[in-house]
Parts: C-alpha cells; sequence; structure tokens
C-alpha cells in the first residue's frame, strides 16, 4: 500500500525521474533493431505517462497499457490519443483479471514495474502475464538489483528465471547502466 502511495505522491508532485518521456534504446533495438520482433499485440505493465505505449502503437503494434496511478493513466491516455490502436487503463499488474486485459499477447513490457512490487504478489502478476501471452511470446523487463534494506525492491537474475518458470525461459540480460546492477531481461513464453 505504502508504494502506491509513494508513487501518487510523485506523480502529484512531478517527481518522477524514472517517467523521462523517452523511449529507452534497448526497446528501440528490440523493436526496430537488426533482429526485431515482428509487430503484432503488446502490454505494457505499469505503462506511466504512456511513453512507450504510443511508441508502440506508433509503430504498428495494438498496444495495451496498465498502470495504477490515476494522474499517470490520465497523461496517458492524452499521450496516445493520436496513436491508433493504443489503450490504457487503470489497473492493479497484479490484479489481471479485474480489466479487460484478455490478449493473447506477443509482448509485454515492463519498464520499472515489477522490481517495486511486493514479493508476496510477484506470482500472481506472473501468473496474469503467462495465461495472457502466446507460446514465443517476449516478455522484456527492466529491473533493478535486489538491494538490501528494510524494503524489498529489486530482483535477482533467479528470480526472474524462477518466478516466471515453468510458463517463460530466458533469453537474454542486458546490463543496465543506473543503477549499478540494473539489467534488462529478456524471456520467451514456453509451450
Amino acid at each position: 500500500m505504502w508504494r502506491r502511495l509513494s508513487y501518487a505522491l510523485a506523480y502529484r508532485t512531478g517527481r518522477t525521474p524514472w517517467d523521462t518521456g523517452v523511449t529507452p534504446p534497448e526497446l528501440v533495438d528490440l523493436i526496430q533493431g537488426a533482429d526485431a520482433l515482428t509487430s503484432g499485440s503488446a502490454l505494457d505493465m505499469g505503462c506511466g505517462t504512456g511513453t512507450n505505449v504510443a511508441y508502440l502503437a506508433d509503430r504498428g503494434w495494438t498496444a495495451t497499457g496498465v498502470e495504477a496511478d490515476r494522474r499517470a493513466v490520465a497523461a496517458a491516455e492524452r499521450r496516445v490519443l493520436t496513436s491508433p490502436g493504443a489503450t490504457v487503463l487503470r489497473g492493479d499488474v497484479t490484479r489481471l483479471d479485474a480489466l479487460a486485459v484478455d490478449g493473447p499477447f506477443d509482448l509485454v513490457l515492463d519498464i520499472g514495474c515489477f522490481h517495486s512490487i511486493a514479493p508476496g504478489r510477484r506470482d500472481a502478476y506472473a501468473h496474469g502475464v503467462a495465461t495472457r501471452t502466446t507460446p514465443g511470446a517476449t516478455l522484456f523487463v527492466f529491473a533493478f538489483a535486489r538491494r538490501p534494506g528494510l524494503v524489498p525492491i529489486g530482483v535477482t537474475p533467479r528470480e526472474m528465471r524462477d518466478r516466471f518458470a515453468p510458463w517463460f525461459e530466458p533469453v537474454g540480460r542486458i546490463a543496465g547502466t543506473q543503477p549499478p546492477g540494473a539489467a534488462w531481461y529478456r524471456l520467451r513464453r514456453v509451450g
């Protein structure tokens, strides 16, 4: 609960350093690079103000964003107005059953959401993603490394592998630059 309140306060005060309005180069490479994914249906978990929902829709994807904060959702709705095929829903990424998020999705994107979910709710997130993806789908997650402290935040490579098994298998990891230990995890839906 405190996490949701802290994000609400951040969006209310405009102090959202994670929401740069710029699509990360790692995502650009995944979508437009030499080995780009074929466009299809994408789900952006914790989409913030919709930067990447619009980016994906503008490149031929049908893109759905899910975000819990009402201010962020309002900003995302404004951002995607001119992006055909883009939708933003307000809701909890660990309770996709309560939303009109049916899929199936070929790509699930998460830039900094999963790592801030309480460990006890991460299985619900993983199950929700698994039941809404097609075989061969890509799960692309940017996450902080687990760090010590009172507040459990961050992930380990082992958790990324184990938490999404048996539905997904790891196929790549790109070291992030900030903060130290952060990484992009790429997983592929099996079966």
